[in-house]
C-alpha cells in the first residue's frame, strides 16, 4: 500500500514518535471538540472529588481525531498511569490477566482498536469491567480450578473506528460514550500554531490556515503537513513559511486546495472517465487503480463523500457535479454522463 501524506492513519514509527510530542497534556490545551471537552471535564471533576475511578470511557470516530491523546489526558487529569496495548495484542486471555493484575488504584488501561478483540479476551473482560476481578483458570480437566482474582479500580478506555462492529455487552459495559468529530478550518490553524511553536518554526497565520484548509479536518494530517511544509521552507524559504511557501510544498507532494491527494483525484477521474461517472463497483474500481479495496474504502472513499464528490449507491460508486467541477471536467447533463476516450477526449 501507498504512502499518503493525507492519510489519517499513521504511516510510519517516525510518525508516531513526532505526534507524541505534539499531543496536549492537559484537556486546557486541547483543541476542538468543544462538546465534548465539556463533557469530559464535568466527569472528571466529579470522579476526582468522589475519590474514585473515571467510569469506563468509549472514544470512537474515524482515525487522527485524538482518541489515543484523549485517553493519556484522562490518566494525566486523574494523576495515573496510562498503560497502552491495542485489540489485535491481546491474543489470549493470559495476555490481559498481567495487564490487569498490574494497575494500581485509578490506573487507566487504553485499549485501541478494540472492536478487534478475540471473542475469548473480550469475555474475560466483562468481569473486570464490572466487579474489577477476574476468574483465571488453573490446569486442565479433573484437574482444572477456578481463581478470583481482585483487581483495583482502574478505568478501561477503548476506541474505535467501528463502533458498530462492537458486541452489545462489551459496549453496554462503558459509562461514558464519546463520538469525536471532523475539525474546522480554524480549529486545525489553532493546532497548527501550537505545534510549530512547539517545533520552533516560524509559521505565518496565513501559512498556517494553507496547511490548515488541506488536512482534512484530522489534526494527524495538519500535523504531518505541517512537518513536511517545513522542510521545504528550510531548504527554499530561510525557513519561514508563508502562505506562499506552504501551497508551493504541498503543490509539490500532490495535495489540493482541499486536501486530495493524487489517489482521490485518480478514484474521481476513474468514475468519471473509464465508467462514464458510475456506478460502478468498488472491486471494478480497485482492479482499475492497481489499489486494494480496503485502501479505497478505508482510506479514500470517506473524506469523499463526506465532502460530497462521490455518492454511495447499491449500484456502485457515483461521481457528483462538485468532482467533475473539481477535476475542471464538464458536468454532464441528465443521469448519464459523457464518455471518454484514453486521450481524454469526450465523446458526446
Amino acid at each position: 500500500m501507498r504512502e499518503r501524506l493525507v492519510s489519517p492513519k499513521l504511516i510510519s514509527p517516525e510518525d508516531e514518535k513526532l505526534n507524541l510530542t505534539l499531543r496536549p497534556p492537559t484537556l486546557a490545551e486541547y483543541v476542538g471538540q468543544a462538546r465534548l471537552r465539556e463533557k469530559l471535564e464535568i466527569a472528571l471533576g466529579a470522579a476526582r472529588q468522589r475519590g474514585e475511578a473515571l467510569e469506563h470511557t468509549l472514544f470512537y470516530g474515524p482515525p487522527g481525531l485524538g482518541k489515543t491523546t484523549l485517553a493519556h489526558i484522562i490518566g494525566n487529569e486523574m494523576q495515573a498511569k496510562v498503560v497502552v496495548t491495542s485489540g489485535p495484542a491481546l491474543e489470549r486471555t493470559g495476555d490481559l490477566m498481567g495487564i490487569l493484575t498490574n494497575l494500581a488504584e485509578h490506573d487507566v488501561l487504553f485499549i485501541d482498536e478494540i472492536h478487534r478483540l478475540p471473542a475469548t479476551v473480550e469475555e474475560f473482560l466483562y468481569p473486570a469491567m464490572e466487579d474489577f476481578k477476574v476468574d483465571f483458570v488453573l490446569d486442565k480437566g479433573m484437574f482444572a480450578k477456578t481463581v478470583n482474582v481482585p483487581l483495583k479500580k482502574f478505568t478501561l478506555v477503548g476506541a474505535t473506528t467501528r463502533a458498530g462492529s462492537l458486541s452489545a455487552p462489551l459496549r453496554n459495559r462503558f459509562g461514558l460514550f464519546y463520538h469525536l468529530e471532523f475539525y474546522s478550518v480554524d480549529e486545525l490553524h489553532q493546532i497548527v500554531m501550537r505545534s510549530a511553536k512547539i517545533l520552533g518554526v516560524e509559521v505565518e497565520e496565513a501559512g498556517a490556515t494553507e496547511i490548515a484548509r488541506r488536512a482534512r479536518g484530522t489534526p494527524r494530517v495538519a500535523n504531518r503537513l505541517l512537518r513536511r511544509v517545513r522542510d521545504y521552507a528550510d531548504v527554499k524559504a530561510q525557513g519561514q513559511i508563508t502562505s506562499q511557501v506552504a501551497i508551493a510544498a504541498l503543490s509539490l507532494e500532490g495535495v489540493d486546495e482541499t486536501g486530495l491527494d493524487d489517489l482521490d483525484r485518480s478514484f474521481m477521474t476513474t468514475i468519471i472517465k473509464t465508467y462514464r461517472g458510475g456506478p460502478v463497483g468498488v472491486e471494478a474500481l480497485a482492479a482499475t487503480l492497481n489499489e486494494e479495496v480496503d485502501t479505497l474504502v478505508d482510506m479514500v472513499e470517506p473524506y469523499l463523500l463526506q465532502q460530497g464528490f462521490i455518492s454511495r449507491t447499491k449500484s456502485g460508486r457515483r461521481a457528483n457535479d462538485a468532482a467533475y467541477r473539481h477535476l475542471n471536467l464538464p458536468v454532464p447533463v441528465g443521469t448519464m454522463a459523457p464518455l471518454f476516450d484514453q486521450a481524454g477526449s469526450m465523446h458526446e
